[in-house]
């Protein structure tokens, strides 16, 4: 496997452990969303940490797919 067949696979791996924890928030904020008491400051920690995660996701995906954001 060449250097940069090594990078990419790093790469995708990483995509993928922030995919996974995209989904873990998203499914946390529903959670805590309809809770009958609503913790508006750690739903708004949480969402803010989902985008920044969305945008890390996207960067990643630019590096690993430069050919689908042409």
């Amino acid at each position: 496997m060449s250097e940069h067949d090594a990078e990419a696979e790093t790469f995708r791996l990483r995509l993928e452990e922030l995919r996974e924890e995209h989904r873990d928030l998203d499914a946390a904020i529903d959670r805590l969303a309809a809770a009958p008491v609503e913790d508006v400051l750690l739903l708004r920690r949480l969402k803010k940490r989902k985008l920044a995660l969305k945008d890390r996701i996207t960067a990643l995906e630019r590096v690993v797919e430069p050919g689908d954001f042409a």
